[in-house]
Protein backbone atom coordinates (compact mmCIF):
# COMPACT_ATOMS: atom_id res chain seq x y z
CA UNK A 1 0.00 0.00 0.00
CA UNK A 2 1.18 3.52 -0.97
CA UNK A 3 1.97 6.11 1.53
CA UNK A 4 0.93 9.59 1.32
CA UNK A 5 3.79 12.02 0.72
CA UNK A 6 4.87 14.33 3.68
CA UNK A 7 3.61 17.63 3.29
CA UNK A 8 5.95 21.07 3.15
CA UNK A 9 6.93 21.81 6.58
CA UNK A 10 7.06 24.89 7.87
CA UNK A 11 9.48 24.30 10.72
CA UNK A 12 12.64 26.06 10.31
CA UNK A 13 14.64 23.02 11.13
CA UNK A 14 13.22 21.09 7.81
CA UNK A 15 14.05 21.36 4.17
CA UNK A 16 14.55 24.87 2.40
CA UNK A 17 11.82 26.00 0.31
CA UNK A 18 12.03 26.71 -3.26
CA UNK A 19 10.79 30.48 -2.57
CA UNK A 20 13.12 30.90 -0.11
CA UNK A 21 16.65 29.51 -2.04
CA UNK A 22 14.87 32.05 -4.84
CA UNK A 23 14.93 35.01 -2.50
CA UNK A 24 18.40 34.04 -0.91
CA UNK A 25 20.00 33.76 -4.40
CA UNK A 26 18.12 37.42 -5.54
CA UNK A 27 19.70 38.95 -2.39
CA UNK A 28 23.14 37.26 -3.04
CA UNK A 29 22.33 38.60 -6.74
CA UNK A 30 21.24 42.30 -5.97
CA UNK A 31 24.47 43.00 -3.77
CA UNK A 32 27.28 41.67 -6.14
CA UNK A 33 25.06 44.15 -8.31
CA UNK A 34 25.31 46.87 -6.49
CA UNK A 35 29.41 45.78 -5.38
CA UNK A 36 29.91 45.79 -9.40
CA UNK A 37 28.28 49.58 -10.18
CA UNK A 38 30.41 50.66 -7.29
CA UNK A 39 33.41 49.20 -9.05
CA UNK A 40 32.82 50.91 -12.08
CA UNK A 41 31.78 53.83 -10.87
CA UNK A 42 35.17 54.06 -8.98
CA UNK A 43 37.08 53.09 -11.94
CA UNK A 44 35.16 56.06 -13.96
CA UNK A 45 36.34 58.55 -11.26
CA UNK A 46 39.64 57.37 -10.94
CA UNK A 47 40.19 57.87 -14.80
CA UNK A 48 38.43 61.30 -14.46
CA UNK A 49 41.24 62.00 -11.76
CA UNK A 50 44.23 61.02 -13.70
CA UNK A 51 43.00 62.50 -16.60
CA UNK A 52 41.92 65.79 -14.92
CA UNK A 53 45.99 65.60 -12.87
CA UNK A 54 47.73 64.76 -16.33
CA UNK A 55 46.19 67.67 -18.48
CA UNK A 56 46.59 70.34 -15.69
CA UNK A 57 50.07 68.67 -15.33
CA UNK A 58 50.78 69.79 -19.12
CA UNK A 59 49.08 72.97 -18.52
CA UNK A 60 50.75 74.21 -15.42
CA UNK A 61 54.06 73.98 -17.35
CA UNK A 62 53.24 74.90 -20.31
CA UNK A 63 50.71 78.05 -19.95
CA UNK A 64 53.94 80.23 -19.33
CA UNK A 65 55.01 80.09 -23.09
CA UNK A 66 52.72 81.73 -24.34
CA UNK A 67 54.43 85.02 -22.70
CA UNK A 68 57.71 85.86 -23.77
CA UNK A 69 60.23 88.59 -21.74
CA UNK A 70 61.21 91.32 -23.84
CA UNK A 71 63.70 94.22 -23.81
CA UNK A 72 63.85 97.83 -24.38
CA UNK A 73 66.88 99.17 -26.37
CA UNK A 74 66.80 102.37 -27.34
CA UNK A 75 68.75 101.41 -30.99
CA UNK A 76 70.64 104.48 -33.03
CA UNK A 77 70.36 103.58 -36.27
CA UNK A 78 73.57 105.22 -37.56
CA UNK A 79 73.89 106.63 -41.13
CA UNK A 80 78.23 105.69 -40.41
CA UNK A 81 77.42 102.18 -39.10
CA UNK A 82 74.83 101.25 -41.29
CA UNK A 83 75.71 101.40 -45.09
CA UNK A 84 72.12 101.78 -47.15
CA UNK A 85 73.30 99.91 -50.07
CA UNK A 86 74.25 97.09 -47.87
CA UNK A 87 72.01 96.89 -45.42
CA UNK A 88 71.34 92.91 -45.33
CA UNK A 89 74.93 92.42 -45.06
CA UNK A 90 75.60 95.14 -41.90
CA UNK A 91 76.45 94.19 -38.70
CA UNK A 92 73.15 94.07 -36.61
CA UNK A 93 74.77 92.27 -34.07
CA UNK A 94 76.86 94.33 -33.69
CA UNK A 95 74.35 97.17 -33.59
CA UNK A 96 72.43 95.56 -30.69
CA UNK A 97 76.55 95.20 -28.48
CA UNK A 98 76.86 98.67 -28.89
CA UNK A 99 73.50 99.34 -27.43
CA UNK A 100 74.10 97.51 -24.74
CA UNK A 101 77.47 99.22 -23.48
CA UNK A 102 75.77 102.40 -23.94
CA UNK A 103 73.37 101.38 -21.52
CA UNK A 104 75.85 99.99 -19.30
CA UNK A 105 78.67 101.78 -19.34
CA UNK A 106 80.01 100.96 -16.21
CA UNK A 107 80.18 96.65 -18.29
CA UNK A 108 84.28 96.51 -18.40
CA UNK A 109 85.93 93.27 -19.72
CA UNK A 110 85.85 90.48 -22.06
CA UNK A 111 83.67 88.81 -19.46
CA UNK A 112 81.61 91.33 -18.34
CA UNK A 113 80.52 92.26 -21.80
CA UNK A 114 80.25 88.91 -22.96
CA UNK A 115 77.64 88.41 -19.80
CA UNK A 116 76.01 91.84 -20.55
CA UNK A 117 75.60 90.38 -24.21
CA UNK A 118 73.79 87.55 -23.18
CA UNK A 119 70.70 89.09 -21.63
CA UNK A 120 69.23 89.44 -24.98
CA UNK A 121 68.64 86.97 -27.89
CA UNK A 122 70.69 86.38 -30.72
CA UNK A 123 67.11 87.36 -32.70
CA UNK A 124 67.47 90.99 -31.46
CA UNK A 125 69.72 91.11 -34.71
CA UNK A 126 67.53 89.68 -37.04
CA UNK A 127 64.96 91.53 -35.64
CA UNK A 128 66.50 94.74 -36.08
CA UNK A 129 67.74 94.09 -39.49
CA UNK A 130 64.03 92.98 -40.61
CA UNK A 131 63.18 97.06 -39.41
CA UNK A 132 66.07 98.38 -41.42
CA UNK A 133 65.08 96.56 -44.76
CA UNK A 134 61.58 97.53 -44.40
CA UNK A 135 61.83 100.85 -43.73
CA UNK A 136 65.58 102.14 -45.02
CA UNK A 137 64.25 105.59 -44.08
CA UNK A 138 64.86 104.85 -40.55
CA UNK A 139 68.73 104.78 -41.01
CA UNK A 140 70.01 108.05 -38.87
CA UNK A 141 67.30 107.99 -36.72
CA UNK A 142 66.77 106.19 -32.93
CA UNK A 143 64.38 104.04 -32.20
CA UNK A 144 63.04 102.38 -29.29
CA UNK A 145 62.84 98.52 -29.92
CA UNK A 146 61.02 95.44 -27.78
CA UNK A 147 63.71 92.77 -28.48
CA UNK A 148 63.19 89.01 -26.84
CA UNK A 149 65.51 88.49 -23.57
CA UNK A 150 67.77 85.11 -23.26
CA UNK A 151 65.61 82.16 -22.22
CA UNK A 152 67.40 82.45 -19.04
CA UNK A 153 66.17 85.81 -18.17
CA UNK A 154 62.79 84.83 -19.41
CA UNK A 155 62.88 81.95 -16.75
CA UNK A 156 63.70 84.31 -14.58
CA UNK A 157 60.97 86.53 -14.90
CA UNK A 158 58.80 83.17 -15.50
CA UNK A 159 60.07 82.47 -11.92
CA UNK A 160 61.79 79.41 -12.46
CA UNK A 161 65.07 80.09 -11.33
CA UNK A 162 65.76 80.98 -7.86
CA UNK A 163 67.93 83.87 -7.82
CA UNK A 164 68.47 83.16 -3.61
CA UNK A 165 70.85 80.39 -4.67
CA UNK A 166 74.74 80.64 -4.00
CA UNK A 167 75.95 82.07 -7.81
CA UNK A 168 78.04 79.01 -8.74
CA UNK A 169 75.00 77.23 -8.97
CA UNK A 170 73.05 79.89 -11.17
CA UNK A 171 73.06 79.80 -14.57
CA UNK A 172 72.35 84.09 -14.41
CA UNK A 173 75.09 85.85 -12.15
CA UNK A 174 74.99 88.76 -9.44
CA UNK A 175 76.00 91.39 -11.69
CA UNK A 176 73.48 90.14 -14.28
CA UNK A 177 70.80 90.32 -11.73
CA UNK A 178 71.99 93.51 -10.92
CA UNK A 179 71.11 94.78 -14.67
CA UNK A 180 67.90 93.18 -14.95
CA UNK A 181 66.64 94.83 -11.71
CA UNK A 182 67.97 98.61 -13.47
CA UNK A 183 65.83 97.29 -16.38
CA UNK A 184 63.14 96.96 -14.79
CA UNK A 185 62.99 99.92 -12.71
CA UNK A 186 63.66 101.55 -15.68
CA UNK A 187 60.85 99.77 -17.29
CA UNK A 188 62.79 98.84 -20.07
CA UNK A 189 61.40 94.89 -19.42
CA UNK A 190 58.05 93.01 -19.17
CA UNK A 191 56.39 90.59 -20.56
CA UNK A 192 54.37 90.26 -23.80
CA UNK A 193 52.22 88.04 -25.71
CA UNK A 194 54.72 85.03 -27.12
CA UNK A 195 53.65 85.87 -30.93
CA UNK A 196 56.93 83.89 -32.03
CA UNK A 197 55.59 80.99 -31.02
CA UNK A 198 52.87 80.99 -33.41
CA UNK A 199 54.54 82.60 -36.36
CA UNK A 200 58.48 80.92 -36.60
CA UNK A 201 59.76 77.40 -37.07
CA UNK A 202 62.21 75.41 -34.65
CA UNK A 203 65.37 77.23 -33.58
CA UNK A 204 68.04 76.45 -31.19
CA UNK A 205 67.49 79.43 -29.18
CA UNK A 206 63.98 78.45 -27.12
CA UNK A 207 62.80 82.14 -26.87
CA UNK A 208 62.64 81.88 -30.55
CA UNK A 209 61.16 78.53 -31.57
CA UNK A 210 57.80 78.43 -32.73
CA UNK A 211 55.57 75.73 -33.78
CA UNK A 212 54.59 77.04 -36.93
CA UNK A 213 56.64 74.83 -39.39
CA UNK A 214 55.55 71.36 -37.15
CA UNK A 215 52.05 72.55 -37.81
CA UNK A 216 52.31 73.40 -41.61
CA UNK A 217 54.45 69.88 -41.78
CA UNK A 218 51.18 68.20 -39.94
CA UNK A 219 49.22 70.04 -42.36
CA UNK A 220 50.36 68.58 -45.64
CA UNK A 221 51.37 64.88 -44.22
CA UNK A 222 46.98 65.08 -43.17
CA UNK A 223 46.17 65.83 -46.48
CA UNK A 224 48.56 63.65 -48.22
CA UNK A 225 46.55 60.83 -45.66
CA UNK A 226 43.23 62.10 -46.26
CA UNK A 227 43.73 62.09 -50.20
CA UNK A 228 44.94 58.60 -50.25
CA UNK A 229 43.44 57.08 -47.39
CA UNK A 230 39.49 57.77 -47.35
CA UNK A 231 38.72 56.43 -51.19
CA UNK A 232 41.07 52.88 -50.89
CA UNK A 233 39.46 52.20 -47.75
CA UNK A 234 35.89 52.84 -48.30
CA UNK A 235 36.33 51.42 -52.07
CA UNK A 236 37.84 48.20 -50.42
CA UNK A 237 34.75 48.23 -47.59
CA UNK A 238 32.63 48.39 -50.16
CA UNK A 239 34.09 45.77 -52.08
CA UNK A 240 34.52 42.96 -49.08
CA UNK A 241 30.98 43.98 -47.81
CA UNK A 242 29.25 44.05 -51.06
CA UNK A 243 30.44 41.93 -53.67
CA UNK A 244 33.50 39.86 -52.37
CA UNK A 245 32.58 35.94 -52.73
CA UNK A 246 32.56 34.17 -49.66
CA UNK A 247 35.46 31.97 -49.72
CA UNK A 248 38.92 31.03 -48.29
CA UNK A 249 40.78 34.03 -50.02
CA UNK A 250 38.23 36.90 -48.86
CA UNK A 251 38.78 35.37 -45.23
CA UNK A 252 42.38 35.41 -45.17
CA UNK A 253 41.75 38.90 -46.01
CA UNK A 254 39.67 39.81 -43.68
CA UNK A 255 41.90 38.32 -40.91
CA UNK A 256 45.21 39.98 -42.45
CA UNK A 257 43.17 43.20 -42.26
CA UNK A 258 42.44 43.03 -38.58
CA UNK A 259 45.88 42.05 -37.90
CA UNK A 260 47.32 45.10 -40.05
CA UNK A 261 45.53 47.18 -37.13
CA UNK A 262 47.03 45.66 -34.35
CA UNK A 263 50.50 46.09 -35.71
CA UNK A 264 52.76 48.30 -34.37
CA UNK A 265 53.06 51.72 -35.90
CA UNK A 266 56.92 51.80 -36.40
CA UNK A 267 56.65 48.79 -38.18
CA UNK A 268 55.03 50.39 -40.97
CA UNK A 269 57.94 53.26 -40.49
CA UNK A 270 60.29 50.83 -41.36
CA UNK A 271 58.13 49.66 -44.83
CA UNK A 272 58.21 53.44 -45.50
CA UNK A 273 62.06 53.40 -44.91
CA UNK A 274 62.68 50.38 -47.21
CA UNK A 275 60.07 51.26 -49.90
CA UNK A 276 59.53 55.04 -50.36
CA UNK A 277 62.91 56.01 -49.41
CA UNK A 278 65.79 53.46 -50.49
CA UNK A 279 63.68 51.51 -53.57
CA UNK A 280 61.32 54.43 -54.85
CA UNK A 281 64.19 57.35 -53.77
CA UNK A 282 61.40 59.68 -52.32
CA UNK A 283 62.70 62.51 -50.57
CA UNK A 284 63.31 62.69 -46.53
CA UNK A 285 61.19 64.40 -44.27
CA UNK A 286 59.06 65.34 -46.92
CA UNK A 287 55.28 65.43 -45.91
CA UNK A 288 54.62 63.03 -49.17
CA UNK A 289 56.17 60.37 -47.91
CA UNK A 290 55.27 60.83 -44.32
CA UNK A 291 51.36 60.84 -46.39
CA UNK A 292 52.13 57.35 -47.62
CA UNK A 293 53.38 55.48 -44.28
CA UNK A 294 50.52 56.90 -42.42
CA UNK A 295 48.02 56.26 -45.45
CA UNK A 296 49.38 52.45 -44.59
CA UNK A 297 48.90 53.03 -41.00
CA UNK A 298 45.22 54.31 -41.14
CA UNK A 299 43.64 51.78 -44.09
CA UNK A 300 43.11 48.74 -41.45
CA UNK A 301 41.31 51.49 -39.53
CA UNK A 302 39.14 53.31 -42.02
CA UNK A 303 38.43 49.54 -43.73
CA UNK A 304 37.19 47.82 -40.09
CA UNK A 305 35.37 51.15 -39.23
CA UNK A 306 33.73 51.40 -42.75
CA UNK A 307 32.76 47.50 -42.71
CA UNK A 308 30.88 47.86 -40.22
CA UNK A 309 29.10 50.88 -41.13
CA UNK A 310 28.28 49.09 -44.03
CA UNK A 311 26.97 46.13 -42.01
CA UNK A 312 24.88 48.70 -39.58
CA UNK A 313 22.38 49.69 -43.07
CA UNK A 314 19.03 46.78 -42.44
CA UNK A 315 19.12 43.91 -45.23
CA UNK A 316 15.68 45.66 -46.01
CA UNK A 317 17.35 48.91 -47.66
CA UNK A 318 18.64 46.42 -49.93
CA UNK A 319 16.08 44.19 -50.71
CA UNK A 320 13.79 46.90 -51.71
CA UNK A 321 16.14 48.52 -53.89
CA UNK A 322 16.54 44.92 -55.73
CA UNK A 323 12.90 44.49 -55.72
CA UNK A 324 12.26 47.27 -57.84
CA UNK A 325 14.65 46.84 -60.11
CA UNK A 326 17.82 48.41 -59.70
CA UNK A 327 21.17 46.88 -60.36
CA UNK A 328 23.40 46.01 -57.21
CA UNK A 329 25.71 49.03 -58.20
CA UNK A 330 22.63 50.94 -58.16
CA UNK A 331 21.70 49.37 -55.02
CA UNK A 332 24.94 49.92 -53.16
CA UNK A 333 25.75 53.60 -55.26
CA UNK A 334 22.04 55.01 -54.25
CA UNK A 335 20.78 53.33 -51.31
CA UNK A 336 23.21 51.71 -48.81
CA UNK A 337 26.75 53.57 -49.36
CA UNK A 338 25.01 57.60 -48.68
CA UNK A 339 23.25 55.26 -45.32
CA UNK A 340 26.49 54.23 -44.53
CA UNK A 341 28.65 57.13 -45.36
CA UNK A 342 28.63 59.01 -41.62
CA UNK A 343 30.16 56.17 -40.09
CA UNK A 344 32.84 55.80 -42.61
CA UNK A 345 33.28 59.54 -42.17
CA UNK A 346 33.39 58.66 -38.90
CA UNK A 347 35.52 56.19 -39.05
CA UNK A 348 37.98 58.43 -41.06
CA UNK A 349 38.51 60.91 -39.21
CA UNK A 350 39.33 58.84 -35.89
CA UNK A 351 41.81 57.23 -37.98
CA UNK A 352 43.46 60.72 -38.98
CA UNK A 353 43.63 61.58 -35.38
CA UNK A 354 45.71 58.70 -34.46
CA UNK A 355 48.00 59.75 -37.44
CA UNK A 356 48.21 63.24 -36.43
CA UNK A 357 49.88 61.94 -32.96
CA UNK A 358 51.91 59.58 -34.42
CA UNK A 359 55.56 60.14 -34.30
CA UNK A 360 57.29 56.78 -34.40
CA UNK A 361 56.69 55.91 -37.72
CA UNK A 362 57.50 59.21 -38.93
CA UNK A 363 61.08 59.50 -36.74
CA UNK A 364 62.18 56.27 -39.21
CA UNK A 365 61.57 58.05 -42.78
CA UNK A 366 63.50 61.15 -41.19
CA UNK A 367 61.43 63.59 -39.91
CA UNK A 368 63.22 64.17 -36.95
CA UNK A 369 65.81 66.29 -38.89
CA UNK A 370 66.18 69.92 -37.53
CA UNK A 371 64.32 71.92 -39.95
CA UNK A 372 63.80 75.54 -39.39
CA UNK A 373 62.11 76.96 -42.82
CA UNK A 374 58.77 77.01 -42.69
CA UNK A 375 57.55 74.23 -45.63
CA UNK A 376 55.55 75.75 -48.73
CA UNK A 377 54.72 72.30 -50.31
CA UNK A 378 54.38 67.95 -50.39
CA UNK A 379 57.81 68.09 -50.94
CA UNK A 380 59.71 70.30 -48.69
CA UNK A 381 61.16 69.39 -45.64
CA UNK A 382 59.26 69.58 -42.89
CA UNK A 383 58.64 67.80 -39.45
CA UNK A 384 55.07 66.92 -37.50
CA UNK A 385 53.84 68.70 -33.77
CA UNK A 386 54.21 64.72 -32.23
CA UNK A 387 58.13 64.77 -33.64
CA UNK A 388 58.58 68.36 -32.62
CA UNK A 389 57.64 67.63 -29.19
CA UNK A 390 59.95 65.28 -28.91
CA UNK A 391 62.97 67.29 -30.03
CA UNK A 392 62.04 69.81 -27.45
CA UNK A 393 61.59 67.22 -24.54
CA UNK A 394 65.37 66.12 -25.11
CA UNK A 395 66.64 69.85 -25.49
CA UNK A 396 68.74 70.64 -22.07
CA UNK A 397 67.34 73.85 -22.06
CA UNK A 398 64.55 75.02 -19.11
CA UNK A 399 63.00 76.64 -21.44
CA UNK A 400 62.23 74.13 -24.15
CA UNK A 401 60.23 72.39 -21.47
CA UNK A 402 57.63 74.83 -21.11
CA UNK A 403 57.44 74.84 -25.17
CA UNK A 404 56.98 71.03 -25.13
CA UNK A 405 53.64 71.13 -22.68
CA UNK A 406 52.59 74.18 -25.06
CA UNK A 407 53.02 72.24 -28.38
CA UNK A 408 51.76 69.09 -26.26
CA UNK A 409 48.35 71.19 -25.59
CA UNK A 410 48.04 72.17 -29.33
CA UNK A 411 48.39 68.86 -30.02
CA UNK A 412 45.72 68.12 -27.93
CA UNK A 413 43.42 70.82 -29.13
CA UNK A 414 43.90 69.36 -32.75
CA UNK A 415 42.70 65.79 -31.40
CA UNK A 416 39.87 67.32 -29.48
CA UNK A 417 38.33 69.11 -32.61
CA UNK A 418 39.03 66.76 -34.37
CA UNK A 419 37.36 63.80 -32.55
CA UNK A 420 34.33 66.48 -31.86
CA UNK A 421 33.95 66.59 -35.73
CA UNK A 422 33.33 62.70 -35.79
CA UNK A 423 31.08 62.80 -33.34
CA UNK A 424 28.92 65.87 -34.34
CA UNK A 425 28.89 64.05 -37.85
CA UNK A 426 28.08 60.87 -36.32
CA UNK A 427 24.79 62.76 -34.64
CA UNK A 428 24.20 65.08 -37.47
CA UNK A 429 23.57 62.45 -40.37
CA UNK A 430 23.10 58.92 -38.23
CA UNK A 431 19.57 57.67 -38.99
CA UNK A 432 17.62 54.83 -36.79
CA UNK A 433 15.44 52.34 -37.83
Amino acid sequence: MNKPLPSPSNDSSGPLRTIDIVSRGLTKRYRSERRFRRFGLAAIIASLVFLAFLFASIFLKGYSAFQQTYIRLDVSFDSEFLNQEALSSADYGGLVKRTLREMFPEAGGRREKRMLYQLVSTGAAFQIREMALKDPGIIGKKRSVWVPADDDVDMLFKGNVDRSGPEGQRRLKDVQLQWIDRLQAQGRIEKRLNKTFFTAGDSRDPELAGIRGAVAGSFFTLVITLVLSFPIGAASAVYLEEFAPKNRWTDLIEVNINNLAAVPSIVFGLLGLAVFLNFFGLPRSAPVVGGLVLTLMTLPTIIIASRASLQSVPPSIREAALGVGASKMQMVAHHVLPLAMPGMLTGTIIGMARALGESAPLLMIGMVAFIVDIPLGFTDPSTVLPVQIYLWADSPERAFVERTSAATMALLAFLIVMNATAVILRKRFERRW
